[in-house]
């Protein structure tokens, strides 16, 4: 265990700021604004830190200390490097609001939070931090609010992250680096392209989405500023290339959409225009208007139930009694009835002759003689009444 000693202060200054002969102690760590306290093993700062009030930037990288020391007297720190030690928790941040810079990889930290009040930070370095298995950094959001405008550089590589949905708040942001992670959703990458419009250099090596078809390619048209990808630099006319095979792939896209809805409509039409075609159905359970029913109907049980309703037309009984007086009567006793039998609801005449004709003889010695014809019998009605003109005797009801 190293506790951090004037001593050890004084040795980690550069050449460039020796202790001089007349200056006392006090007035030199006043003096100082750099100090490289790296690799030295300390677990405690301690505070004699706090003398460097003049301190901009500080090394403190690959020690062991299991906590941000306390800087409240170091207002004028700008970068801040704090990356390989055992540090668990972002805190005791606050005073310095004039931090650009901040070194926090290779820790324990399992949420990014305490940096609401950091609204100068530029560069965020959280990359690597030692998580329990099948953990991810979580983000807090205040903390995100606070360094939305602010932020330019961030590094969240190797922290398990499935979705950068969180930072899409980051409006200034322009290098982001999220290699060794797991995402996977193109969608997810490009509603955040859209939302960084400053984004020149994008590092996403290691992440299952570099697997997919074309994906530099998709990248490079999505994220229109940017100008390196995982290292490489994008020359202006490979991007230009890509925008038109892009912009080209989208009109076809586009054209074929409009032929499926060109033909999905006239398929429609279609079909609506063959069922304007067709005959009404007819209900069965609608009740038939009185003026539809005939005055008899002969012989469906429509017809009977009908005539129970509407008792307009000629009565079954009445008519089956006149068609039995007329089959049965002989022909002299039908030449003597001249006169109509009138009906209830109609009048029916029945005349009848009876017709010779005498055939031609064949040229045979056969003598001739007249061949007496089947008498024949015409009815017809003659309406009046409720009897519709439009109805019709059943043609079984015809007699020859």
């Amino acid at each position: 265990m190293v506790k951090l000693t004037l001593d050890l202060i004084a040795r980690g200054t550069s050449g460039y700021t020796k202790k001089k002969r007349d200056e006392s102690m006090q007035q030199y760590l006043r003096r100082l604004t750099h100090l490289y306290l790296e690799d030295r093993s300390i677990d405690d700062v301690g505070e004699d830190i706090s003398m460097c009030r003049n301190l901009t930037v500080l090394y403190l990288y690959d020690n062991q200390l299991n906590k941000i020391p306390s800087l409240h007297h170091n207002m004028n720190l700008t970068m801040l490097y704090l990356q390989n030690n055992d540090i668990s928790r972002i805190e005791n941040l606050s005073p310095l609001t004039r931090l650009q810079k901040l070194y926090l990889g290779g820790n324990c930290i399992t949420v990014l939070e305490g940096l609401d009040k950091m609204d100068k930070l530029q560069e965020l370095h959280v990359e690597n931090q030692r998580l329990p298995p099948g953990e991810k950094l979580l983000f807090d959001p205040r903390s995100l609010k606070g360094i939305a405008m602010s932020l330019q550089v961030l590094n969240v590589s190797g922290n398990g992250l499935d979705s950068v949905r969180d930072m899409i708040g980051l409006r200034n942001i322009s290098q982001f680096m999220a290699n060794d992670n797991e995402l996977s959703d193109m969608k997810d990458l490009a509603h955040n392209f859209g939302n960084w419009p400053y984004l020149w250099r994008l590092e996403l090596m290691g992440n299952p989405v570099c697997h997919k078809a074309k994906y530099r390619d998709r990248i490079i048209v999505m994220a229109k500023t940017l100008e390196v990808l995982d290292g490489k630099e994008i020359t202006e006319t490979s991007r230009q290339f890509l925008r038109k095979w892009h912009a080209n792939k989208e009109t076809q896209k586009k054209k074929r959409d409009e032929i499926y809805q060109r033909s999905a409509y006239a398929d429609l039409g279609d079909g609506l225009h063959r069922s304007a075609e067709l005959p009404p159905v007819k209900d069965p359970a609608r009740p038939v208007k009185s003026s539809q029913i005939p005055g008899y109907m002969m012989p469906g049980i429509e017809g009977r139930r009908s005539a129970k309703k509407h008792r307009s037309g000629l009565p079954r009984k009445q008519f089956d009694e006149l068609l039995a007086r007329t089959t049965t009567m002989d022909p002299a006793s039908r030449e003597k009835q001249q006169t109509p039998v009138k009906a209830k609801s109609g009048v029916l005449r029945s005349k009848h002759a009876d017709e010779f004709a005498t055939l031609p003889l064949s040229s045979g010695s056969v003598a001739s003689a007249p061949l007496r014809r089947r008498p024949l019998m015409s009815m017809t009605f003659e309406l009046s009444g409720n009897l519709d003109s439009t109805q019709h005797i059943h043609p079984g009801m015809i007699i020859h």
